[in-house]
């Protein structure tokens, strides 16, 4: 039976261990979806990090949207459970493929980036749902840390803020990481 969890917690807090911890404790079969794309060469080394850190034998696939193209690939087909890391840089990334001048986007735009961005969760969801796979989804609290000094940073607040509300609506739990501890919430 499929499982929907969500992992959330702020920077540096433990929530990709825990996360994959958890994947670790439920099967082998594990497919790791990493969100990240590198930009320059300190992404390149927290992405390198990552990969050191996970077992081995976990296949991973660099994908952050367009779900339905993994479903028929091997790696896919034998695993369990999916992990995504993480839904936050997923978001980052599909705000800057839209190429917007967020100084001057219009309400209506923003919207329609925040609903390509559920959309593309959402088919996560269903896909895992549909072939009985489990998915930890892995995602950063960005509503209790500063207030984003310029309207790019507010808007990715704003979006990545509901996007992570309507996922946990959608999940079967939810886990909030502190300092490395996790809290059920849900």
């Amino acid at each position: 039976m499929s499982k929907i969890h969500l992992v959330v917690g702020g920077a540096r807090s433990g929530k990709s261990s825990f996360a994959e911890e958890c994947a670790k404790n439920q099967t082998e079969k594990v497919v790791y979806l990493a969100t990240a794309v590198v930009t320059d060469t300190d992404m390149a080394n927290r992405i390198e990090k990552h990969k050191l850190d996970r077992p081995q034998f976990w296949h991973t696939i660099e994908r952050y949207r367009d779900f339905q193209a993994i479903t028929s690939q091997r790696e896919f087909l034998e695993a369990d459970m999916l992990l995504l890391d993480c839904l936050t840089v997923m978001t980052t990334n599909l705000m800057f493929e839209e190429h917007q001048d967020y100084d001057a986007i219009s309400k209506e735009k923003l919207y329609e980036i925040e609903q390509v961005v559920i959309s593309e969760i959402d088919e996560l969801i269903n896909i895992a749902r549909k072939s009985n796979k489990s998915l930890i989804i892995v995602t950063n609290e960005v509503g209790m840390g500063l207030v984003p000094a310029y309207k790019l940073g507010s808007y990715f607040r704003d979006i990545a803020g509901r996007v992570n509300r309507h996922v946990a609506s959608a999940a079967d739990e939810v886990t909030f990481v502190a300092v490395g501890i996790p809290l059920k919430l849900k």
